[in-house]
Formats: structure tokens, sequence, C-alpha cells
């Protein structure tokens, strides 16, 4: 049976790499922003766009993470062997905690994005 100490080392590798994922995104993003922050609305509307984008990939990945196999996802890859659980709930748990993951990520990730939309309907009414 599961640990709760190994549920829990799960949880927190999948989120040191479901972040570190995220924020190349976000430097991706903040990368073409700022190449566009000449035209503030045109920058937040890029932003806008793209971090819904990453909203949607991070939604597709919760749904791919029920199937994909537990043994080739970067989670298990850095999981200590003393941490992981039995074959028989290997594939459970490591579904289950990246979904859960995801889901969170793109919560917040949407979350930014309807912020970034609003910024941009700011500026546009603003006129500049």
């Amino acid at each position: 049976m599961l640990t709760g100490v190994s549920m829990e080392e799960m949880r927190r590798i999948a989120y040191e790499t479901v972040l570190r994922a995220c924020g190349f995104g976000c430097l991706a993003i903040f990368c073409v922003m700022i190449g566009m922050s000449f035209i503030p609305a045109l920058a937040f509307q890029a932003g806008g766009f793209l971090t819904t984008m990453m909203a949607i990939i991070l939604i597709y990945k919760a749904r791919e993470a029920l199937t994909k196999d537990y043994r080739k996802t970067e989670m298990w890859l850095y999981l200590e062997k003393d941490f992981r659980p039995p074959e028989a709930y290997a594939q459970w748990a490591s579904a289950t905690i990246l979904r859960d993951t995801y889901l969170t990520f793109a919560m917040w990730t949407s979350v930014i994005a309807i912020s970034m939309w609003v910024m941009a309907l700011f500026f546009s009414l603003l006129g500049l």
C-alpha cells in the first residue's frame, strides 16, 4: 500500500517538474510580450492568447496523464527508488497525482490569462 510519505514525495516532484515546464513557457511568453511592448494592447493580447494556449496544453496533459505509462513520466524518473509505490499501485498513483498537478497549474494559468485579456481590453479602451 502507498504510504503518506511516498505520496507526498510524488506530489512534490510532480509539482516541481510541472512548475519548471510552466516557468519556461512563461519566459517565452514574457519575451514575446517584451518584443511587443511598444503597443501595450497588442502585448497583452499576445500574452493572453499564449497563456490561454498554455492552459489548454496543461488541460490536455492532465487528460493524457490518465493513460500515459507511469514509467515514462518525468516525475517517475526523478522519484528515488525508496519512494516509489509498488507496481500494482504505481499507475494509479502517478496518473492521479500528475492529473491533479496539471489541473492545478491550468487553473492558475487560466486566471493569469484572464488578467492579461482584461489588461488588453483596458489598454484598447484607453487607445494605447
